[in-house]
């Protein structure tokens, strides 16, 4: 094959990519991101947080910095702390960075962080663009709430895609859902596809035609992708398995329940036994409690009302 197209690799099918001296190719970063699959990533604040999701089973963590009050600028966490949740687990850590800030990148890879997560849930750096990934070692983790959006992130070097929802923590798994089933339909749409027709589609998605068509070839995202926004409880994690995803992403709200290995466990064991009826009813029970404080705030609820959805 030539060597100056975009790397994209899932199960041993392959179409290449340019690779710089130094740099790790896309390839090996894809493998990187694949031993996560089937796995439950956690968001932590704290040394205490990681341990309590490496005990429970987490494949990964990722750590982020609350914002010191309602509306102020977030960004990547402090070195300091992710260099004492790296010394307090060993399971890989993932760091956010804010979209387009590839400084923070920078900071993150030297720190040692496995991972890279380009999240829109910081405040953006750049408004118009994104992290080249290529010119970093380390794998990349990018969002996305539609199939077009995904493969522009796998192009500019994601090695994993997180298709999200609500990120705001209220529990609302709706529009994650929505944008799961997005993703997944129009995949199944394009599989069914005549030859002719991806160029056209390609198009009206706004995603790069080659990995369009390696999508259509393989009938899955050329990378693995998880599932963000909303999941807080064994079955919203296990429903975003059985809808076609490879993982979860849970929030931190997770450790504010009353039983913090108790919640994050079950949610555990629901994504690696999400086709098992019995081991879901197991890891549900007695959870009420600690699910008590996730639920949708009063202003959503008015908002239905308003709607008339109620």
């Amino acid at each position: 094959m030539a060597d100056d197209g975009v790397v994209a690799v899932y199960n041993n099918n392959a179409i290449t990519d340019a690779t710089k001296k130094n740099q790790i190719p896309f390839s090996i970063k894809v493998g990187m991101a694949q031993i996560l699959r089937g796995g439950t990533v956690f968001e932590v604040t704290t040394a205490e947080q990681a341990k309590i999701a490496e005990e429970a089973g987490a494949s990964a963590i990722v750590i982020l910095e609350p914002p010191p009050f309602q509306g102020a600028v977030t960004r990547m966490a402090d070195p300091s702390v992710i260099k004492e949740i790296k010394r307090a687990v060993l399971i890989p850590v993932m760091a956010k960075a804010r979209v387009g800030h590839f400084v923070e990148a920078q900071i993150l890879e030297t720190t040692g962080v496995d991972y890279i997560d380009e999240s829109e849930v910081l405040s953006p750096a750049d408004e118009d663009h994104h992290i080249n990934k290529h010119n970093f070692r380390v794998p990349f983790v990018c969002g996305c709430r539609g199939l077009g959006t995904a493969l522009m992130r796998v192009r500019e070097g994601a090695a994993l895609i997180r298709i999200e929802g609500d990120v705001s923590g209220s529990g609302n798994i709706a529009e994650t859902v929505r944008n799961v089933r997005s993703v997944m339909g129009d995949m199944r749409i394009l599989t069914n596809m005549d030859d002719d027709e991806v160029f056209s589609f390609a198009k009206k998605i706004f995603a790069p035609y080659d990995l369009v068509a390696q999508t259509k070839q393989l009938g899955r995202l050329p990378v693995v992708h998880f599932a963000a926004g909303g999941i807080v409880t064994p079955a919203d994690a296990a429903l975003m398995m059985q809808l076609g995803c490879d993982g979860v992403f849970v929030g931190s709200e997770i450790f504010s329940s009353p039983d913090p290995y108790k919640s994050t466990r079950a949610i555990v064991q629901a994504v690696r036994h999400y086709n098992d009826p019995l081991v879901l009813v197991e890891a549900s029970c007695g959870l009420v409690d600690a699910m008590a404080g996730l639920d949708l705030s009063e202003n959503r609820d008015e908002q239905y009302e308003t709607e008339g959805i109620y």
